[in-house]
């Protein structure tokens, strides 16, 4: 499905971004992931068909040196996906100037330079690409105590919808993914929450969480050429949460 596609991807040390990248592998892709934490590199020692880089995304100097590194491969980056991302859980009372300055320096402010920066090189090249944001079921749905983290998602779908209207003419596409409760790096701390893991199962239509693979998969669709004429799509895989 991804065969001699190359994609970078942000926030691979970890959870979904790790699980995306061995499924774009697997699927023929190679990847340029961006990790923030040290401690994670040993996770792709063993890893091929990936270069893997220290930085973090608030910093747009990692970004533009994935590319220089790209073209000294002479690799062309056929996809992007904003994966990384920042949660913060606080009462809205308490949620100060910088708290909102922080979530949205990561999940937003870092991905609209993002889009700018792939979207230029894209356009310099005359190339193709696909664009895929991680957005959350929060955005459309709402949370207590996520307002912030919320209002970062929710931003998202506006700046994915207009973006992929514009770039259209330039064969570039944009599409956010919704997820929902899903067996990320946090999963086994949740389940502990003995009542609050009942409380999710009882509204999720399908009784179940998601499992990373599921995501992975939708995410390497969109990359792929079989989905070129899915664009500014917000796309919810939530096992039926925002449906009921």
């Amino acid at each position: 499905m991804l065969s001699k596609k190359n994609i970078i991807v942000t926030g691979v040390g970890k959870g979904l971004g790790y699980d995306l990248l061995k499924r774009i592998i697997f699927y023929g892709g190679f990847v340029y992931g961006i990790t923030r934490s040290k401690s994670d590199l040993k996770k792709f020692q063993n890893l091929k068909n990936c270069k893997i880089f220290l930085g973090d995304v608030t910093n747009n100097k990692i970004i533009k040196r994935l590319f220089k590194q790209s073209l000294k491969d002479k690799r062309i980056i056929h996809g992007f996906v904003n994966n990384a991302g920042q949660r913060q859980r606080k009462k809205f009372n308490s949620i100060s100037q910088k708290d909102l300055k922080t979530l949205f320096d990561t999940n937003f402010f870092s991905i609209f330079e993002n889009m700018q920066l792939y979207s230029n090189y894209l356009i310099k090249k005359r190339n193709s690409g696909s664009i895929v944001n991680v957005g959350s079921i929060v955005g459309e749905n709402g949370f207590s105590e996520l307002s912030g983290y919320a209002s970062t998602k929710t931003a998202l779908i506006g700046l994915t919808k207009s973006f992929s209207k514009e770039m259209a003419t330039h064969n570039i596409r944009a599409n956010l993914i919704n997820p929902g409760f899903v067996k990320t790096s946090y999963f086994n701390k949740f389940k502990m929450k003995k009542k609050l893991y009942k409380w999710t199962l009882s509204r999720i239509p399908q009784k179940r969480w998601g499992e990373p693979i599921e995501v992975s998969n939708l995410i390497c669709f969109l990359l792929s050429d079989l989905s070129d004429y899915i664009n500014g799509a917000s796309i919810n895989i939530d096992g039926g949460w925002t449906a009921s």
